[in-house]
């Protein structure tokens, strides 16, 4: 089993082993830290994702989001190429089914919006370094929708932070070259701002 593998199935076991409380009250904390920042307040249109294996869960943000009038937005998985995302305006009173991965997203996802007109993209992960390196799940979704970044001087937008708890962080990681770096993470104790 390779480095990112075992990594990827040590945090995703320990994600699990929180307990509902425990989630509930970083969700809570998280939420409070993300929504008062300045990166937050300053956008519009917020891509978030629903929880799944663990995660971070977001549903706290999306509330906020809403109560402050902004757009949420969630991926899904493109019908016509299947091996990127979409992100479609989401309101809370929306249908959701399930994907091919067991994972809700809503049920009518004809109207995408392109990631680079979000303001911000919160992304789950399963790990983290101090060099804005993620390791998501493994199915390079993100990085081959978000492959137009790797040109920043043409593209500013979306901000892309991860979500994660706070034993997510790891020493380093080994990055591909497909990799696209985040710009910070969210924990439930701080906001890490890379400075890309």
């Amino acid at each position: 089993m390779n480095s990112r593998n075992k990594i990827r199935q040590q945090l995703r076991q320990q994600r699990r082993m929180l307990s509902l409380t425990e989630r509930k009250q970083a969700a809570r904390k998280l939420c409070a830290r993300l929504t008062n920042s300045p990166l937050f307040l300053r956008s519009q249109r917020v891509a978030c994702y629903l929880a799944n294996d663990g995660e971070m869960d977001l549903q706290p943000v999306m509330s906020r989001i809403w109560w402050m009038k902004k757009e949420c937005y969630l991926p899904v998985i493109r019908r016509l190429n299947h091996n990127r995302l979409g992100f479609v305006h989401y309101v809370e009173t929306e249908k959701l089914v399930q994907n091919r991965y067991n994972i809700p997203e809503p049920k009518n996802p004809n109207q995408q919006t392109p990631p680079w007109a979000l303001n911000l993209l919160l992304l789950p992960l399963v790990a983290f370094d101090s060099n804005g390196n993620r390791l998501g799940m493994g199915g390079g979704y993100y990085d081959r929708t978000l492959a137009f970044l790797r040109r920043r001087e043409q593209w500013h937008t979306p901000r892309l932070i991860g979500v994660a708890y706070d034993f997510q962080r790891v020493e380093s990681l080994a990055s591909e070259p497909w990799d696209i770096p985040l710009d910070g993470v969210v924990t439930e104790s701080k906001i890490i701002l890379f400075g890309r």
